[in-house]
C-alpha cells in the first residue's frame, strides 16, 4: 500500500504564490510517476503537472509558466511552486502516484484564491 500526505495549501491573494508538497510512503517502487490534479467545485477532476522518476514533466496549458514541478527522489516527495496564482486556480488539489499501473490519491489539500 502507498500513502501521500499532502500540505501547503491555503488563501491567497492573485498574484501571490504557494508551494505544495506531497511525501510518500509505503511500497514504493523506482519506475513511478507522481504529479498533482485539481478539482474545483462542480467541475472534474483534471491533471495540473506531473514529473516521472526521469525528470519528464507534462503540464497543463492553463499553467505553464507559472507553476512548476519538482520531486526529492530520495525523499519521495512532489512539490508544485505556484506563481503569479489566478482566481480560476482556487480547487480541491490532489497529489498522484502512478507504480505499475496502480494508482494512489492523497487526500487534497484547498486552494484558494482570492481576487
Amino acid at each position: 500500500q502507498v500513502q501521500l500526505v499532502e500540505s501547503g495549501g491555503g488563501l491567497v491573494q492573485a498574484g501571490g504564490s504557494l508551494r505544495l508538497s506531497c511525501a510518500a510512503s509505503g511500497s514504493l517502487f523506482s519506475i513511478k510517476v507522481m504529479g498533482w490534479y485539481r478539482q474545483a467545485p462542480g467541475k472534474q477532476r483534471e491533471l495540473v503537472a506531473v514529473m516521472t522518476n526521469g525528470g519528464r514533466t507534462n503540464y497543463a496549458d492553463s499553467v505553464k509558466g507559472r507553476f512548476t514541478i519538482s520531486r526529492d527522489n530520495a525523499k519521495n516527495t512532489v512539490y508544485l511552486q505556484m506563481n503569479s496564482l489566478k482566481p480560476e486556480d482556487t480547487a480541491v488539489y490532489y497529489c498522484n502516484l502512478n507504480q505499475y499501473g496502480s494508482t494512489y490519491w492523497g487526500q487534497g489539500t484547498q486552494v484558494t484564491v482570492s481576487s
